[in-house]
């Protein structure tokens, strides 16, 4: 596992090092810059990211929201004191763990795990509501075509249905396809 702690502090990333020490199979890359941060996560490619922040600014704290909404891996990130605000921005920023005053290093594992277990989860509900809006959107589309199918050629709907399912199966493509390519026909005759 490849893990980054970030840290412009040496000494308090050494505690999260020190935390980490007993996981086996792990290479661990500290980075003190803020400086070209993205970047240099990007060249790391770590499977999570540790950001520790002390006691941030908030324009320091909404910089790294910033970094944790663009990465797609687990974060958790540590500061010595929060507010409400702070923390809803967290949480939409993608910061799977948000830590007050808890470094420790006896810490450090167990709240390694949970961000990872919170990401994963997220990750599952994010991939199932992309599936239900697309599959939404695909039937949105057939009963569309079905209706341009049931106003054009006086089609019953069963009827307009089993003529997109035949021309589905006859082209070998999936019904979803064939009535997006009417619906797109149909607009482009100026019928929208």
């Amino acid at each position: 596992m490849r893990i980054a702690i970030i840290d412009e502090s040496a000494a308090r990333a050494s505690i999260i090092r020190e935390g980490l020490a007993m996981i086996d199979d792990c290479e661990l890359f500290v980075v003190t810059e803020r400086r070209g941060l993205l970047a240099r996560i990007g060249e790391i490619d770590p499977d999570i990211v540790l950001m520790d922040l002390g006691n941030p600014s908030r324009d320091v704290l909404e910089e790294y929201f910033i970094v944790s909404r663009a990465l797609q891996r687990p974060i958790a990130m540590f500061v010595d004191e929060s507010d409400d605000e702070s923390i809803v921005a967290s949480v939409e920023a993608g910061v799977s763990s948000y830590v007050v005053d808890g470094l420790s290093p006896g810490r450090i594992r167990p709240i390694l795990d949970l961000a990872v277990t919170r990401f994963n989860a997220f990750s599952r509900l994010q991939q199932d509501l992309a599936e239900a809006k697309g599959k939404l959107a695909e039937r949105e589309t057939i009963d569309r075509a079905k209706r341009i199918l049931m106003d054009s050629r006086g089609l019953p709907e069963p009827k307009a249905y089993a003529e997109l399912r035949k021309a589905a199966m006859n082209q070998g493509k999936r019904i979803a396809d064939i009535a997006e390519a009417i619906v797109t026909a149909h607009n482009l005759m100026g019928n929208a």
